[in-house]
């Protein structure tokens, strides 16, 4: 499994990475736009659509985005965008955590898709122009979420079985806990405050994310970086729950060893716009 999952890893290594770091970013983009497809074809087959179903919504997100992007969205601001998809994400997370396993079972199979499906073009937009502003810019975004989930990893491990172990969402996600998630944002924070020195240092032509926090003050930064670490748990769970209510482990067996694509990107989803959220306003 170890070593599956390592090439899995070193593949799509070598297939982003250039992409990433291009001059233009229209190959990133349509890598973005491939992988929100297919994540979207994951997201239909748990929520139990048929497989031919779920491959026309995977088309319809991929058109979807396409044509924003021929229309010129990306470089547009979109404020209401931004905010209505922090909203959706707050409040619509908040009553699916709340409400449990069973409560998503009993949603309209048609609602589901379509907020799956909204969901990942919003996700997509934010990614698309988080690199059209600077690889600099989008890196760091993406940080946020890899540090919350490797500070929640080690803290979990390393106080977790050590002290109370208070369960997060046993019924959800039975591994995780409430130190877990204080570790994930201490993460955060360390990054934010180690990108900081380093662009005051480096000095970049485009500064990072937390750059941009710093500017309107450190408690506004701080706060702002604890909030986006707790909602890349909440979009964790939310995929979680969603795999438990169909009974599966994984949403697919697109990446051999990691899973499928929503496992990889679950807490990206409430994060990227939301950062496109804090950066626009």
């Amino acid at each position: 499994m170890l070593k599956q999952r390592v090439i899995t890893a070193v593949l799509l290594m070598l297939v982003l990475l250039p992409a990433l770091f291009y001059r233009d970013p229209a190959p990133f983009n349509l890598l973005a736009l491939l992988f929100v497809a297919a994540a979207t074809w994951e997201w239909a087959r748990l929520n139990a659509w048929a497989m031919s179903a779920s491959y026309l919504a995977a088309a319809a997100t991929a058109a979807i985005c396409a044509l924003l992007w021929w229309s010129g969205w990306l470089t547009q601001p979109l404020p209401r965008i931004w905010l209505c998809a922090g909203a959706a994400w707050v409040l619509l997370g908040g009553w699916m955590l709340r409400a449990g396993v069973p409560a998503w079972g009993q949603v309209n199979h048609s609602f589901r898709l379509l907020v799956g499906l909204l969901a990942l073009v919003v996700t997509w937009l934010a990614v698309a122009q988080a690199r059209l502003i600077g690889t600099h810019f989008l890196l760091s975004v993406f940080t946020l979420v890899w540090a919350a989930d490797i500070g929640a990893y080690f803290a979990g491990r390393t106080w977790g079985g050590r002290l109370i172990k208070r369960k997060l969402a046993a019924s959800i996600s039975p591994g995780k806990s409430w130190e877990g998630v204080f570790g994930g944002m201490a993460a955060v924070l360390l990054l934010a405050w180690g990108w900081r020195q380093f662009d005051l240092w480096a000095q970049p032509a485009v500064p990072g994310f937390y750059s941009h926090l710093a500017g309107r003050g450190v408690l506004f930064a701080v706060i702002a970086c604890l909030f986006l670490a707790a909602m890349s748990v909440v979009g964790d769970l939310i995929e979680s729950l969603v795999k438990r209510s169909a009974g599966a482990k994984d949403s697919s067996k697109l990446l051999p060893g990691h899973g499928g694509v929503l496992d990889r990107i679950d807490a990206m989803l409430p994060t990227l716009p939301l950062a496109m959220m804090l950066y626009t306003f």
